[in-house]
């Protein structure tokens, strides 16, 4: 039996289930960048699933108490788009407001980032549905920061856990991630359930190792 937690194994059967989570190493996937991957995840898909996301959604909110603390925040807010929906059901947990973020400034009316209501010094948690290299959640916590708000932490169902710079680029920051899964839980669990066969396995195991040598080898771009 792997060394996964629970939260880990069942986040990611539910996903596996829902088919959010998908290996396919003998057909890769293409992203836009023109990276190949044997793996692709797509939790925008866990909205249309009710019992899956009650579930997911519970187990979050568990996780970030567990590992914050219980009375840690004043507000949960969401990242623009693919958070929105997850925000909204944490902070209906919590019993705390919600506001959500966007990427940039609507750019009319007035010009807000944020939208929602909260106080200077409210102390957010910002939920969005994965976390690649960390990029997308600097975007948001910069702009609750420069609103007036403090962020140190943001909580996601899906980390791809393969980008350590990624991490590094939160953790230098003062921000904490909290995640369900990473791709190193999902493929423990695929393993376990003989989803893959073992060249399978060999070769996700392969890219997680190394993601832009394996998307060279395999026709596609590096980083």
């Amino acid at each position: 039996m792997s060394q996964i937690d629970s939260a880990a194994r069942t986040t990611a059967r539910i996903l596996m289930e829902i088919e959010a989570v998908l290996f396919r190493p003998d057909d890769p996937f293409t992203f836009t960048s023109g990276r190949k991957s044997p793996v692709y995840v797509d939790c925008r898909k866990i909205i249309a699933f009710p019992r899956a996301r009650a579930r997911l959604m519970d187990l979050l909110l568990e996780k970030v108490q567990d590992s914050a603390g219980h009375e840690r925040f004043d507000v949960v807010a969401g990242g623009e788009t693919a958070g929105i929906p997850f925000a909204a059901w944490i902070a209906e947990r919590a019993g705390l407001p919600m506001i959500y973020v966007r990427k940039k400034p609507k750019g009319f009316g007035r010009n807000a980032q944020i939208e929602g209501s909260f106080k200077d010094g409210d102390r957010v948690l910002l939920i969005e549905d994965l976390a690649t290299d960390g990029g997308s959640k600097m975007i948001f916590v910069d702009a609750l920061r420069a609103a007036g708000a403090e962020c140190a932490h943001t909580a996601v169902i899906f980390h791809y856990g393969i980008f350590p710079e990624g991490l590094q680029k939160l953790t230098d920051a003062g921000v904490a991630l909290h995640a369900l899964c990473t791709w190193w839980d999902a493929l423990a669990v695929a393993e376990e359930a003989g989803y893959l066969t073992s060249e399978g396995i060999k070769s996700v195991r392969a890219f997680l190792e190394d993601p832009d040598g394996w998307s060279k080898k395999n026709s596609g771009e590096g980083a």
